[in-house]
């Protein structure tokens, strides 16, 4: 059983984190702030409402069309999930062209084509301008929605949200939203199996001619093309479009903050690390004068590699690979958030140091160098984004959607670099508000729960769909008479009984990745006991691309070219370790059953390996006895990385059974194995692994 995976991937993917990393630590100097001339885009307006914007740019021969629909946010109730089935119907045929056709003839014009439920966007070489406007006009008023389409598009809809029941991160976009806004908001709402089962065709059409329509849509133009031309063409593709007379339902007003903070957990057994996000919901727009020391004060807090909230939880204390905070201007409903992905270990400890940081920039002002880096780095964006087209088609078109004055972009650097210490100090204490947050966190109760009540914060408990549950029980009462030792006997005689496995001297793994580079990995793993391995990581066409060796004594790994041996105390590590099945090897005295638990809704026992610093857990079916699940935390280059593989479809190979798929979470990252064939004492010498 090949069980050390884990660690081999993880050190390969903290070599590549390691590899990227530069140093931050050094700021540019700012420069004296240049003054803004903004040109105005050429501007006409049809009789249907459509608002027209155009940029001339002759530089190169390409047009861009970005079509925005300023709608107000549109509730869809029990049918949640009908304006993703029409963006995802949209741009797929006319009623006068097939799907088959339009989508080849927008291929064989090298163009691209995208639509939502509220915009739509075609990019193409400015000679072929015309036609692919007048295409994107036909799909836009003339949809092809088909029963045939629709199932397809169901389908897949449904199959999405499937996939999406046990991520931690999907789970925790879903209840933050929901708490934060309320179940009536349309920005709290989420689509499920039962709400896209609720819809059909005829919703999907509704939707399309109550919402879908000229009265408050902006057309940007961008590129090589010339006012006069452009304003034909629209008026001869688009002037048939029809208003509608559009449902203007009030929109209910988002939920209260909280009076006290508080901790709204949600229990994710499968989770090897938490998400989370203290958030609190604000009233701040564009428009508001308390827009730029906003931007200026979350920069600071969180916004940025050198951030209080980053170099607090990532570089002071390792807890995660980033930490950050966000704030929203939405003309509606926005939050602040501060979020980060730590380890179960530490969720206690990155909750209080978060809490810390946002009381800090609240309680003190900030440091002059601080403010002035920050202030440099706006400037500069702001600079940069001048030198492309699209963004004066993207500043005019705010000032009209976020009711801007006419000033607002000229004057930008103006008001960034007015800017005060005391101006951050005072919007952090008006919109960053921990003591009426939601400290939203999706993890692995078992793990968290016990330390985070330490901390003296509430902690209400909800569903992975934001619905208030009891506390849940994280751990089960173990059955009499099972031990740590009958656990690990029943696991050796369900993958075939001791006595095979013990005859089991070698394998021979190959497998598939993805995930892990932009290109399928294919994966040769060896293993001889006692604890022999190798692993060689190829690409089609690249050859071998990383390899590591380990001999029983000494090993190495080689990457790109470059060879590392092992340190001692890796070395040390190694030789505790035992290759193919070490449940084989395991003293009775360093095995500990901690807790009967589930994983995925399947009652497992948790074991701890005891090796000191190198200890380990592995999880057991309660019910076929196979391993499901290790982990375990690796360290590398001064950095943590708790490190989990989950194990399933089990085959049997010469009548012992093997997992032929494994997923590997190492941090943030998810990679799933396909084992492509397994052998058992053939193929392997001890020249494999020197």
């Amino acid at each position: 059983m090949k069980t050390k995976l884990f660690a081999l991937i993880t050190l390969f993917l903290l070599s590549i984190t390691v590899t990227a990393q530069v140093d931050r630590t050094k700021q540019p100097k700012p420069g004296v702030a240049p003054k803004i001339s903004l040109e105005a885009p050429g501007e006409f307006q049809l009789k249907n409402g459509l608002t027209v914007l155009v940029v001339e740019n002759h530089k190169l021969p390409r047009v861009s069309y970005t079509l925005t629909l300023d709608n107000p946010p549109i509730s869809e109730g029990d049918k949640a999930g009908v304006a993703s089935l029409l963006s995802s119907m949209l741009g797929n045929g006319t009623t006068a062209i097939s799907k088959d056709d339009f989508n080849e003839e927008v291929d064989f014009l090298g163009a691209n084509l995208n639509f939502g439920s509220q915009s739509a966007s075609a990019r193409a070489l400015s000679k072929y301008s015309q036609r692919i406007l007048q295409l994107m006009a036909d799909a836009a008023i003339n949809p092809l929605l088909t029963e045939e389409e629709f199932q397809k598009e169901k389908e897949k809809l449904i199959e999405g949200l499937k996939s999406q029941e046990k991520s931690v991160d999907a789970i925790a976009g879903r209840v933050g939203s929901f708490l934060s806004y309320g179940a009536k908001h349309p920005y709290g709402e989420f689509a499920t199996e039962e709400t896209v089962n609720n819809v059909a065709l005829n919703d999907v059409k509704d939707f399309y001619k109550k919402y879908f329509t000229p009265n408050n849509a902006y057309l940007v133009v961008v590129g090589d093309v010339d006012l006069k031309t452009i304003k034909k063409q629209v008026k001869d593709y688009f002037g048939g479009w029809e208003k509608s007379a559009m449902e203007t339902n009030p929109i209910p007003k988002p939920t209260d903050n909280v009076q006290h903070t508080q901790i709204d957990f949600v229990d994710v057994p499968n989770a090897v690390q938490s998400n989370i996000s203290l958030t609190n919901n604000v009233d701040l727009k564009m428009n508001n004068p308390d827009y730029f020391p906003v931007l200026i004060a979350n920069y600071i807090l969180g916004g940025a590699y050198e951030s209080y909230l980053f170099m607090n939880l990532r570089e002071t204390h390792g807890y995660t690979y980033g930490a950050y905070s966000s704030i929203g201007a939405d003309k509606y409903a926005s939050r602040f958030r501060a979020e980060a992905k730590v380890r179960n270990a530490v969720t206690d400890s990155a909750v209080v140091e978060t809490l810390k940081e946002i009381n800090r920039i609240k309680n003190e002002l900030v440091d002059a160098d601080k403010l002035k880096n920050a202030k440099a780095k706006y400037v500069g964006n702001f600079v940069m984004a001048l030198e492309q087209p699209s963004t004066i088609a993207r500043y005019a078109l705010n000032i009209r959607t976020e009711n801007l004055p006419d000033d607002f972009y000229k004057t930008y650097l103006e008001k960034i670099n007015a800017v005060t210490a005391e101006d951050v100090k005072r919007v952090a204490n008006t919109y960053f508000k921990p003591e009426n947050a939601r400290i939203i966190i999706v993890g692995k109760g078992s793990d968290v729960i016990e330390n985070l009540e330490k901390t003296g914060i509430p902690i209400k408990y909800f569903d992975k769909y934001g619905n208030a549950t009891d506390k849940p029980v994280f751990s089960k009462s173990i059955p009499a008479g099972v031990t740590a030792q009958t656990v690990i006997d029943n696991y050796l005689n369900a993958v075939g009984g001791k006595e095979k496995a013990m005859a089991v001297k070698s394998t021979l793994t190959k497998a598939t990745i993805t995930g892990l580079a932009p290109f399928p990995l294919n994966a040769e793993l060896k293993s001889m006991v006692p604890n022999k391995e190798s692993m060689e990581l190829s690409a089609e066409g690249m050859g071998v691309m990383m390899k590591q060796k380990w001999n029983g004594e000494t090993g190495y790994a080689e990457q790109q070219g470059q060879k590392r041996a092992m340190t001692a105390e890796e070395i040390d590590k190694k030789k505790d370790e035992k290759a193919i099945f070490p449940e084989l090897y395991y003293e009775p005295s360093k095995l500990t059953l901690e807790s009967l638990t589930t994983i995925d809704g399947e009652d497992v026992y948790k074991i701890k390996v005891n090796n000191g610093e190198n200890s380990s857990y592995r999880f057991y079916s309660a019910k076929t006895g196979l391993l499901t699940r290790t982990e375990s935390t690796t360290k590398a280059q001064g950095k943590e990385m708790t490190s989990s593989v989950d194990y399933g479809n089990y085959t049997a190979v010469d009548g012992i059974q093997f997992p032929y798929s494994m997923k590997v979470t190492a941090g943030p990252q998810v990679i799933p194995f396909v084992i492509t064939s397994i052998e058992v004492n053939k193929g392997v010498t001890d020249a494999d692994f020197e």
